[in-house]
């Protein structure tokens, strides 16, 4: 039952009869009623016995109209993946996980404060409409997921607007999540937080930006530390286990949070562009660079090793000179032939 002391309750999982069994008795026991009330009506229309038949109609009039009626009330019709958490005046009743066709005390009533939410955790999907039509009034696009007090224990994913926050360099960033979670305590879900998806929503938005202020976005040649460019997996687990703490107490469990988006702010896009460039030039020229001073040491012991040509200092210092222009050159070498000597 639940516990009135803290904001922890304790599940009790209803195990109801089946539905059916009801839904004909009831049904059955209307239509006597409706048989004693018309039975009563032709007695006292033909003169017969007037007080049996004014009892009859009393009787069936009375069971119709306010007692008949009440079984239907506690029939409840569950698909799979769905929960009901049922109070009764107030208190804590127990909750239905089973798919079927049920039969509960027709005074429970159904909780879930967040039917009908239209927040980011719905997936940014819209809920589907009707079009109903009553007395010429046209409802047209209403929803009626409002009614709907059911609890679905499917995964199910929230995709939170684009947020712009300050990484471990105070650049201003703008990222976006994706987060994988399913209900699985609708108790807790609804007695523990107002709105439970609410709750997540807002839960994920502050676990990320908590994890974003502990990384910068790139640290620019600096590969042994974590950023939230390069180690987007090791940034994901954590970001996880952050909403999980958090929304633990809301029956919730997070499956996956994964970075959708990630990028600069639109005020400083265009420098972090041009220090990138900058840096991706300087990475490649000095690639270049030491491939070159390697294929020259080569050369060199080549024709050092075979003899081909010995070379002194100064034509060694000229061909070394010759050879790094035309490796780390922009444009391809233009050759020149020299008929005569170097001296």
């Amino acid at each position: 039952m639940s516990n009135t002391n803290s904001m922890h309750y304790e599940e009790k999982e209803l195990n109801p009869g089946s539905g059916m069994a009801v839904l004909v008795l009831t049904t059955l026991l209307l239509l006597g009623a409706l048989a004693a009330i018309i039975y009563g009506a032709v007695l006292i229309e033909s003169g017969g016995d007037i007080r049996f038949g004014i009892f009859l109609c009393i009787a069936g009039g009375v069971y119709m109209f306010f007692i008949g009626w009440l079984p239907y009330l506690g029939l409840k019709i569950l698909k799979p993946n769905e929960a009901l958490v049922l109070t009764l005046f107030g208190k804590y009743y127990g909750t239905i996980k089973r798919e079927g066709f049920f039969f509960v005390n027709p005074f429970v009533m159904g909780v879930n404060p967040a039917a009908g939410n239209t927040t980011a955790s719905t997936a940014n999907i819209d809920q589907s409409k009707s079009t109903v039509s009553f007395g010429g009034i046209n409802l047209s696009g209403t929803s009626f997921t409002s009614f709907n007090k059911k609890i679905s224990l499917k995964v199910s994913t929230l995709s939170n607007d684009k947020q712009k926050i300050n990484d471990q360099l105070g650049n201003p960033i703008v990222i976006g999540i994706v987060v994988v979670w399913k209900v699985i305590n609708p108790t807790k879900a609804v007695f523990n937080v107002d709105n439970y998806k609410e709750f997540l929503s807002i839960q994920c938005d502050s676990a990320l930006r908590n994890i974003v202020r502990l990384y910068p976005y790139d640290t620019y040649g600096n590969d042994n530390e974590k950023t939230l460019r390069g180690s987007s997996q090791e940034i994901a687990l954590k970001l996880k286990d952050e909403i999980q703490s958090k929304v633990e107490i809301a029956g919730i469990e997070v499956d996956e949070a994964r970075i959708t988006h990630l990028a600069y702010a639109p005020e400083i896009a265009a420098a972090m562009l041009q220090r990138q460039q900058a840096s991706a030039v300087i990475d490649a020229r000095q690639m270049i660079v030491e491939g070159a001073v390697g294929m020259v040491e080569l050369a060199l012991a080549k024709l050092s090793a075979n003899n081909i040509v010995i070379l002194d200092d100064e034509r060694k210092a000229a061909m070394v000179s010759n050879l790094l222009v035309v490796l780390c050159g922009n444009r391809d070498a233009q050759p020149v032939v020299n008929s005569g000597s170097l001296y």
